[in-house]
């Protein structure tokens, strides 16, 4: 696969990294900054930048770049960072409905304290799910892709992540209804 100049591939026919590298280096601080543009957080733009060009030398010989290098490069950096910000909706959005939940059961408004002990809660219980199903659920309803991105993305069926998020979901019923039973009492 061949473009504007840059050869992907060595003429013994290993992949040539030394020019992934270079054109790494030649973009990936522009691209951080316009990622910044967006979501206003330096950390995630880095993260985001990293994660494409990992995601990019992985899928390179599926990658099929039509213009140019540079268009293809910030166009797929501006998707990456609009699909971060909706994550984020989705996880504030997650995170009030658990408070909204949190409320419902115990009667009143939780204070700070409740509300960091139910998010930990939580957490554990991802952290107790095998490592491919807890990121699977966190990747569905933290990332807020859909099933089949997530199965694309981690090269699985439609029908695993499904199980994977029913399993995780199982669990998460089970200890969250144990919580709520003991703060009843």
């Amino acid at each position: 696969m061949a473009f504007k100049g840059i050869k992907l591939k060595g003429r013994s026919g290993n992949d040539d990294i030394v020019e992934f590298e270079k054109l790494f280096r030649k973009y990936y601080a522009g691209l951080v900054n316009f990622s910044f543009s967006f979501i206003k957080d330096i950390d995630a733009s880095e993260e985001i930048v990293q994660d494409f060009f990992y995601n990019y030398w992985k899928n390179r010989k599926e990658i099929n770049i039509r213009f140019s290098v540079k268009s293809y490069l910030y166009r797929a950096i501006k998707n990456n960072s609009l699909k971060y910000l909706e994550a984020q909706a989705v996880r504030r959005k997650y995170a009030d409905k658990v408070k909204d939940i949190s409320k419902d059961h115990s009667g009143h408004e939780n204070s700070e304290l409740e509300y960091t002990e139910l998010n930990r809660l939580i957490e554990k219980t991802l952290e107790d799910l095998p490592e491919r199903c807890s990121q699977i659920f966190r990747m569905s309803r933290f990332d807020g892709l859909k099933y089949t991105e997530i199965a694309k993305e981690l090269s699985i069926s439609v029908k695993t992540v499904e199980s994977n998020i029913g399993k995780a979901l199982k669990l998460l019923r089970k200890r969250l209804g144990e919580y709520f039973k003991s703060d009843m009492l």
